[in-house]
């Protein structure tokens, strides 16, 4: 299974990947550490935090929905979403790293758990778009290796995610945006330039955030 530049096997090691770059980088945070900003406008690193668990636990809706044919969105509303990433201020570290762990370990566990017939079933993400169970690897090893840079601990950078997953990113933000030339560059750069982050090319234009 792939959409010529990545396949299924590729996502689902990214996201195993990603997600254990996330939880070494909040391993040993303390609680000022992780009330501090992130590297994403107007959240600390709790918010994002919350944000990567409430995906977790959003994924492993559309995990129930694929395994069991009933519908269940991600998020019941906007609101419900907006909720989660408000609580993680209110968490302790301790609190935020337990949660961040259970539901990176139980989303992995349900998708692990799937089939090849419910694979292919068709789920419908927050955005409306409807997908096969097979993006939903994809879906989450964007989170957590892009979120994983976005904690500014200085331990994780995006010349840190593999390469394979950079090439991915890149075919698929630069599609998105509709670009046809990207700046020469390194890789990550590249990547990082594209999800309108942080990056060291000269003269290449500003963009907007994305993810």
């Amino acid at each position: 299974m792939t959409d010529g530049t990545r396949t299924f096997t590729d996502a689902r090691a990214w996201a195993r990947t990603g997600t254990e770059l996330l939880l070494d980088a909040v391993a040993s945070l303390d609680e000022a550490a992780f009330a501090a900003p992130s590297a994403l406008p107007d959240w600390t690193r709790k918010h994002l935090a919350a944000h990567i668990a409430a995906n977790a636990d959003a994924l492993g809706n559309l995990v129930h929905w694929a395994a069991t044919g009933e519908e269940t969105p991600m998020y019941a509303s906007a609101e419900e979403r907006a909720a989660g990433i408000a609580k993680g201020p209110a968490l302790s570290a301790d609190e935020l790293r337990s949660w961040l762990t259970a539901s990176a370990h139980k989303l992995a566990a349900g998708l692990d758990g799937l089939t090849d017939e419910q694979w292919g079933r068709e789920v419908v993400t927050a955005q409306g778009r409807t997908v096969p169970a097979i993006e939903l690897p994809w879906m989450r090893a964007r989170e957590v290796c892009v979120h994983a840079v976005d904690l500014g601990t200085g331990v994780v950078a995006f010349a840190d995610l593999p390469r394979g997953f950079l090439t991915a990113l890149v075919a698929e933000i630069g599609g998105k945006r509709g670009l046809t030339e990207l700046p020469d560059g390194p890789l990550p750069e590249v990547a990082a330039w594209l999800a309108g982050r942080p990056h060291s090319l000269a003269d290449a234009s500003e963009l907007g955030p994305w993810l």
